[in-house]
């Protein structure tokens, strides 16, 4: 008889999953996946090609337990009554922590106080339990943070159960119920199948190509066509970090298995961050720039950005290619998000809260620490504007990306391509794209904005640079005591630091 229960939430996986292991220690698990209405309909921030995505990882987790003689029972409902019931009956409430922020740290401060429920954190992420009100950690997390982490990714994964006990527990719905009741009908293309076995055999054919992936990674068509396209499977737990961490380095040492293992440790350092201070998610980490840019708010800018109808071909194709996929790479969210607070002047949190909606693979805990590092809302990170032109110049130089996602401008040149507007009236109708009908003019002039938009930047330094020498407020972002100076498009190839920088 099973009197434990695995409480499955993003860890959708049997191996090297943490809570499944100390509650076979324990006892018998029983797992379960709970449905929670707060992440379904209209007011959910995930859009439905992420939760069929998640829908598959959990068919797929079902097979795994089915396999070892137990099942997957999916009940519907909020999580605390869910749990809160079976803390009633008598069972132990097994699950993996997690980085959780908003709704979810409210879910679970509600949950991991009661007795018989075990939070399990083996994940590489620090937890001190010495916090200040606001919820930012009282001590400094960077100390010894990367020997930790690389711990973790060294020790041996969590062995899977090879059998396990008949599940007690019932089920109350499908998923093809949930996916009725609240009409789950994705119309993105091409996004991965969820699943650990779909994981699996993902990562292995990434293996296969390994060497050729740092060519790969900034240009936007080369990345959807062969990077890894594994995040989707790490958000949400169908592979561990460990497991990836683990496999690609079975292969020869190269400098793509170099800049793989480093996007895992920033995938474990954007989540200390969020850790650090659940904050991020809604507010900007300094308090100098708390409201920027919230009363400069332009409805129709925000559509063109959205709609991808700026008149910037590279932003154009990225934000379409967002929308009809789920996915752009690193540079190109970086470029969008750029664009949206520096040139358009929005607050961030309308752009990250759209793109946190599209993406298949979105994590709370990189796509708005990211949106604050690009919008320089830490007050310590360049103030990086990111050029549209230059990046089509760079990275679509034969414009693949763009006449993908940007048909209308399939005939235009490459030497127009990057500013089609700049094409004069014989050109446009040899080409037969009239600027201003077929495709819009530019909705800002991007050299005065950018501008303006370091000059408003410079009137905030010494503020920004005050409110961090409150130990609370760099204890937030875990920030190092280095400032950058501003620069457009700079850092290394793949817009990211160095693995010898995570104590910053």
């Amino acid at each position: 008889m099973s009197d434990t229960v695995v409480w499955h939430r993003a860890d959708l996986r049997t191996a090297d999953n943490p809570a499944l292991a100390a509650a076979s220690e324990a006892g018998t698990p029983a797992p379960l996946f709970v449905f929670d209405p707060q992440f379904y309909g209209s007011d959910s921030l995930a859009c439905d090609a992420r939760v069929r995505f998640v829908h598959e990882c959990l068919a797929d987790l079902r097979r795994q337990y089915r396999e070892r003689g137990s099942d997957l029972p999916l009940v519907h409902g909020d999580p605390r009554e869910v749990i809160g019931d079976l803390l009633d009956r008598g069972y132990e409430v097994y699950c993996n922590r997690g980085v959780t922020a908003r709704y979810g740290r409210e879910r679970d401060r509600a949950l991991f106080d009661r007795p018989g429920v075990h939070p399990v954190g083996d994940d590489g992420i620090v937890r001190p339990e010495e916090r200040h009100p606001d919820g930012t950690v009282a001590v400094d997390t960077r100390e010894d943070w990367r020997e930790q982490c690389e711990r973790y990714f060294e020790a041996d994964p969590h062995p899977r159960p090879e059998a396990l006990a008949d599940n007690p527990l019932d089920s109350t719905t499908t998923i093809d119920a949930v996916e009725e009741r609240y009409d789950v009908t994705p119309e993105k293309e091409r996004v991965p199948t969820g699943g650990t076995m779909a994981g699996i055999e993902r990562l292995s054919n990434f293996c296969d190509r390994l060497e050729s992936y740092p060519g790969a990674v900034s240009p936007p068509a080369a990345a959807e066509a062969r990077s890894s396209r594994l995040s989707a499977y790490l958000a949400f737990g169908a592979l561990s970090p460990r497991q990836v961490y683990r496999r690609i380095h079975e292969e020869p040492s190269s400098r793509g298995r170099e800049m793989v293992t480093s996007r895992l440790f920033w995938n474990r350092h954007y989540n200390q961050k969020l850790a650090d201070w659940p904050g991020w998610t809604e507010r900007a980490v300094n308090p100098a720039m708390h409201g920027l840019f919230r009363d400069d708010h332009d409805p129709e800018l925000v559509a063109a950005w959205k709609d991808g109808r700026t008149g910037f071909p590279m932003v154009d194709a990225a934000m379409r290619a967002l929308v009809r996929t789920g996915y752009i790479n690193f540079r190109m969210r970086a470029m969008v998000a750029t664009f949206f607070v520096y040139v358009l002047r929005e607050h961030w949190t309308r752009g990250a809260d759209f793109m946190y909606y599209h993406l298949v693979d979105a994590d709370p805990a990189i796509n708005y620490t990211q949106w604050q590092s690009q919008a320089n809302l830490t007050g310590v990170h360049p103030v990086r504007v990111y050029d549209p032109a230059k990046q089509l110049r760079e990275y679509d130089p034969d414009g693949a990306f763009v006449r993908e996602y940007v048909p209308e401008l399939a005939a235009v040149p490459d030497t127009h391509l990057a500013r089609p507007a700049r094409m004069d009236a014989a050109t446009q109708a040899e080409v037969g794209v009239t600027i201003g009908e077929d495709y819009p003019y530019p909705v800002v002039d991007y050299e005065a904005r950018a501008e303006v938009a370091r000059r408003r930047y410079a009137k905030l330094d010494d503020r920004a640079s005050e409110a961090l020498s409150d130990p609370r407020i760099r204890r937030r972002g875990s920030f190092s005591q280095r400032r950058s100076d501003s620069d457009d498009d700079g850092g290394t190839d793949d817009g990211q630091r160095t693995l010898g920088e995570f104590q910053s």
